[in-house]
């Protein structure tokens, strides 16, 4: 499909609801960043939401709600106050109500990813002054219509967001209050990571502006999965996606003989390791490493680097020690060095799986589609995102340069994997 144009309203700010029956906002108050908030750059993030099921006037429908909902959510209507915090200061979201001129089974069998279906920050990184919150709500020719969202990163990370998302849902069904209480305060009591973690979390991305990719969009079939997960002794099916583009991706950058580092990078939810409770929907996740060079992942079976990936996993309670360097024991696998990485050399897989996008319902039932909306990233790196798609895991793409994207697709095909 070509020719699909979207039509933008102007953006408006939604503001907690209660605050619009008084003369005056609400007296603001500031609830600073924790630990694990500040291991994050200030990089805004995208999230479309697809829904096949037509409700009743959705734009209006989200709006009201997500007004409604930041009330019980108010730093998501604050701005940062360049000292470590974020000030609930009640100045509200950026809303764009749009159209499109298409279908959205149309769009979601070809271009869905490529339409403007989201809310921009005006640069690479937010501003201490700009919304913490983005939200563009797309009707579709059919009735069906996507629900955009752009965060900044030190605001919530992905399971964060997805409550937001669930409780505006709720909301928009007519469910009050919502079931689950947030919150966003960090308790001292918690298990806070070491300084020394945070300054090297930090330093592992590359933070001189985000680098444009060839995106690609990719099926892993779950039979693939499942005898990766044979093969391996039992690895998770996380595991054998991000072992199956790990190996396709170095094959296509590196040479067989080539002792550069090519680690892979993830982020581990660490909100029961560390104690905090039901309902938190701040940063709570650390990345971790799994180092190797590019000639051990080229040669290694994916059922082997999916281990690696597995062991790295079991080691992450070791980053939460004091004295942390910040990336593990895992540092030590593989013979990588621990220099600092350039840019291209390392792969970042993330899951959005369970997180909770794909359980947002406005009132017409589940999400069809959940998809990182990117053309920018700060590291080369793959969304696993849910639902599957038929029979296959669904992958968001942006990890190799365009010299590099016939040789990737090359890797896929001998795997029998599907791309467009």
């Amino acid at each position: 499909m070509t020719g699909a144009v979207v039509t933008k309203s102007s953006p408006v700010v939604v503001v907690p609801s209660e605050s619009k029956q008084t003369t005056t906002p609400p007296a603001s108050h500031t609830v600073a960043l924790s630990s694990f908030d500040l291991c994050m750059l200030p990089f805004p993030m995208k999230l479309v939401l697809a829904f096949d099921r037509p409700i009743h006037e959705p734009v209006e429908t989200i709006k009201r709600a997500l007004s409604r909902e930041l009330d019980h959510y108010q730093p998501v209507a604050g701005r940062l106050d360049g000292e470590g915090g974020i000030a609930c200061t009640g100045e509200g979201v950026v809303f764009v109500a749009a159209s499109a001129s298409c279908a959205l089974d149309e769009a979601m069998a070809s271009t869905l990813q490529e339409m403007d279906l989201t809310v921009s920050c005006p640069g690479v990184f937010c501003r201490d002054a700009d919304p913490l919150l983005l939200v563009q709500v797309t009707e579709f020719s059919c009735g069906g219509f996507v629900v955009g969202v752009t965060w900044n990163h030190l605001l919530a990370d992905g399971a964060g967001i997805g409550q937001f998302l669930c409780a505006v849902g709720e909301l928009a069904r007519g469910v009050s209050p919502p079931s689950v209480t947030p919150v966003r305060h960090w308790d001292d009591a918690l298990r806070g990571l070491p300084t020394t973690m945070v300054r090297a979390q930090r330093s592992t991305v590359d933070n001189n502006g985000s680098r444009y990719l060839v995106r690609h969009d990719i099926a892993i079939p779950l039979s693939l999965v499942s005898r990766i997960k044979g093969e391996s002794g039992g690895c998770t099916a996380f595991e054998a996606v991000a072992a199956v583009i790990w190996r396709c991706r170095t094959r296509a950058v590196a040479s067989p003989a080539d002792d550069s580092p090519a680690p892979l990078c993830f982020p581990c939810n660490v909100r029961a390791l560390v104690g905090a409770g039901a309902g938190y929907y701040g940063n709570c996740v650390v990345g971790q490493v799994v180092p190797a060079t590019s000639g051990a992942v080229a040669s290694s079976s994916i059922a082997d680097l999916a281990l690696l990936v597995r062991r790295a996993k079991e080691s992450v309670l070791d980053l939460l020690l004091p004295g942390s360097s910040g990336h593990g024991e895992a540092r030590h696998q593989g013979g990588a060095q621990a220099a600092p990485l350039r840019w291209y050399d390392s792969l970042g897989v993330i899951s959005w799986v369970n997180l909770g996008f794909d359980a947002a319902d406005f009132g017409g039932g589940r999400a069809a589609r959940v998809i990182w909306h990117e053309d920018r990233t700060l590291l080369p790196g793959c969304m696993v995102c849910p639902p599957c798609r038929g029979d296959a895991f669904s992958v968001s793409s942006l990890c190799v340069k365009p010299e590099h994207a016939d040789a990737f697709l090359r890797e896929l095909d001998l795997l029998g994997i599907q791309y467009w």
